[in-house]
């Protein structure tokens, strides 16, 4: 009987550089406007605003419409398909943050992912930048992109009933597991099962997420575009600047990525971040008298690996009932990494595992993947893979072994100690075509001043891409001195949110060179 290889949450949130094929690049031209379909019906639209009761779909939205009073929900109509706008819709669900004062415009958020709610990140915006002139100045607004969370129809792989008793199962060349053909197949009739068929899904690509931000700008009222992106939001907001440049007035993109790598590059990339973590993590545990790892350095990954290989063949148990295994135990640590402040609660759930218990590192798990305590689980990792899906280059099964072994060689924290063979790529027999290409936002012209800020112990998105990024859009670039992931939208830095404020209601950019420091 083939074992059920849990795909954990963290390693869900894998962001994929990606670009717009030629044919999407640009904005219409007077060429081809007289064959362009019509939109107008979209972009007319009214988008009427009421109270969010109905809209939170999940524990932690229910609690996070809850805890603020000024919170406005809407449904925005877009086509499911923009070569074919009348053969079908998808509603996105909106909330709308108020301006403190007299509203200039809006400033639309996405929160990464993909699949993060756009939705929370409005809320969690619009506190994080309460003391800030943007916020005072501005409506926030966030969309829970096609396929996600609230909107509808919204992606569905898997049952609650099945996360809990054998995880998110998606093949993934970094994960511990073997897969077949007959494996992928199986998982993506699923998805277009409990979807509700394979052409929805084939249009849930960035691409037509710009186009419905678009038309989300227009509805609003606003002329021009002023967004905040982190992590996979800047993908995002870099793929709408190669499609609207004329149609932005400020984009901040925050935790970026390299938009020159592709697929297996970008991939490598990461993990090699996250092992960097690792290393500090241990190291910052090897100094203290009762590291679960050791006081040695040197031999505190294969401490690390003696206690969680085991786990492939005898998971850990919790109180719940429910299991930790190898995949499951990872993905939690590298949630963790994301920040050191969340250091402690990973070396403590090492430490649990030698006692055979795994509840701390399944917490830390459940809390990526906003599963409740209801047992329900949100999307965000269904939609996470599958949008990925749409987006990135996909790989042979020989390609994904060749993948698995770099990764395992840059990032050892991962080898399970087994062979590469089996690797397979989870979206080979998803519906669609890969709608992106590489490299991406190249040679835009017409776009005004960009801000990137890139943190130099980033884990996910390294300092590097960040750098990249803002050279490729002409921006100028923020370099941030800490060790986490994305920092512009929580507020939690004030160096940081007097540039970000500055250039969001100002337009002023930071001069070359400009550094913050996290606390």
């Amino acid at each position: 009987m083939r074992r059920k290889h849990r795909f954990p949450a963290l390693l869900a949130a894998a962001l994929v550089p990606a670009a717009l094929l030629v044919s999407c690049t640009t904005e219409a031209t007077t060429d081809t406007a007289e064959t362009a379909p019509d939109l107008s019906r979209f972009y007319d639209q009214d988008l009427r605003f009421e109270s969010c009761e109905g809209y939170a779909v999940t524990e932690l939205q229910e609690t996070t419409f809850a805890a603020v009073t000024r919170a406005e929900c809407a449904r925005l109509t877009v086509p499911v398909d923009y070569d074919r706008p009348d053969d079908g819709t998808t509603e996105l669900a909106v909330t709308r943050m108020a301006a403190s004062g007299d509203a200039k415009g809006s400033v639309i958020v996405n929160s990464g992912g993909p699949g993060g709610s756009g939705q929370l990140q409005a809320i969690i915006a619009s506190v994080g930048l309460k003391d800030t002139a943007i916020t005072e100045q501005y409506d926030i607004v966030g969309f829970d992109p096609r396929g996600v969370s609230a909107s509808s129809p919204a992606i569905d792989c898997f049952s609650d009933e099945q996360n809990d008793e054998t995880g998110i199962v998606f093949p993934a060349g970094v994960l511990q597991g073997a897969w077949t053909a007959a494996d992928t197949e199986a998982i993506a009739d699923e998805c277009v099962e409990r979807t509700g068929g394979e052409r929805f899904l084939a249009e849930v690509g960035t691409p037509n997420v710009a186009r419905d931000m678009d038309i989300l700008r227009a509805v609003l009222g606003d002329e021009k575009l002023t967004y905040i992106g982190q992590s996979y939001g800047t993908r995002l907001g870099a793929v709408y600047a190669e499609m609207f440049p004329s149609k932005v007035r400020a984009l901040v993109l925050d935790g970026a990525q390299d938009p020159t790598l592709q697929t297996a590059e970008r991939k490598v990339t990461q993990y090699a971040g996250f092992q960097r973590s690792f290393d500090l993590m241990a190291d910052a545990c090897t100094q203290t008298p009762d590291c679960v790892l050791g006081q040695d350095r040197d031999q505190a990954l294969m401490r690390f690996q003696e206690i969680v290989r085991p786990l492939i063949d005898e998971p850990a148990t919790t109180s719940s009932g429910r299991t930790v295994d190898f995949n499951t135990a990872i993905g939690a640590v590298i949630g963790g990494l994301y920040q050191s402040t969340t250091w402690p609660a990973v070396q403590a759930g090492i430490a649990e595992l030698t006692q055979g218990k795994g509840d701390t590192l399944l917490a830390l798990g459940d809390g990526f993947a906003e599963r409740g305590s209801d047992g329900v689980w949100s999307n965000y990792l269904e939609a996470n893979v599958v949008i990925n899906c749409m987006d990135e280059q996909r790989r042979t099964p020989e390609q994904e072994e060749e993948l698995r072994a770099q990764i395992w060689e840059e990032a050892p924290f991962l080898d399970p100690g087994e062979s590469v063979e089996g690797a397979r790529d989870g979206c080979e027999a998803m519906p669609g075509d890969t709608e992106l290409t590489y490299p991406y936002a190249q040679d835009i012209t017409g776009l005004p001043a960009t801000l990137t800020i890139s943190i130099t112990g980033d884990p996910t998105t390294p300092y590097e891409g960040g750098v990249t990024l803002a050279d490729t859009l002409g921006g100028t670039l923020l370099t941030v001195e800490g060790e986490q992931h994305t920092v512009a939208m929580s507020g939690a830095n004030a160096c940081v949110n007097d540039v970000v404020s500055e250039y969001i209601v100002d337009l002023k950019t930071p001069d070359e060179g400009a550094t913050c420091t996290l606390d």
